[in-house]
C-alpha cells in the first residue's frame, strides 16, 4: 500500500483587490479562491464558460482537463480558468480579460 498523497499548500495573491488566499494542489483555484473570502465570477465550474477567466501573473498552474475554454492566443498570454486550473506553485492572479 502507498500512503495518500499529501496536498501542498501555496499561496494565492488576486489584482487588483490583493486578496490573499490558501491554494491547495488537490483542488481548482477557483474553490482555494471560495475558501479565502473571495467572490470570485464563476458559472459552469467546468472551463466552458469562461465567466471566471483571469490572468495568470505569476506562479503555475496544470489542468486535469484535455483543453480548458482557452484559445491557443489566450493560453499563451497566461490566461486562466480558476474553475479547472490546478496550482502548482504559489500564485498570482489578475481577474477579467
Amino acid at each position: 500500500m502507498h500512503p495518500p498523497e499529501t496536498a501542498n499548500l501555496f499561496i494565492g495573491h488576486t489584482e487588483p483587490d490583493s486578496l490573499q488566499f490558501d491554494a491547495w494542489s488537490d483542488r481548482p483555484l477557483l474553490v482555494s479562491l471560495e475558501q479565502g473570502g473571495s467572490d470570485w465570477p464563476s458559472s459552469c465550474r467546468v472551463g466552458n464558460c469562461r465567466t471566471c477567466i483571469g490572468q495568470l501573473q505569476s506562479g503555475s498552474v496544470r489542468y486535469e482537463i484535455e483543453w480548458p475554454g482557452l484559445a491557443p492566443e489566450e493560453h499563451k498570454q497566461g490566461y486562466l480558468l480558476p474553475c479547472v486550473a490546478i496550482p502548482c506553485s504559489d500564485v498570482r492572479i489578475k481577474a477579467g480579460y
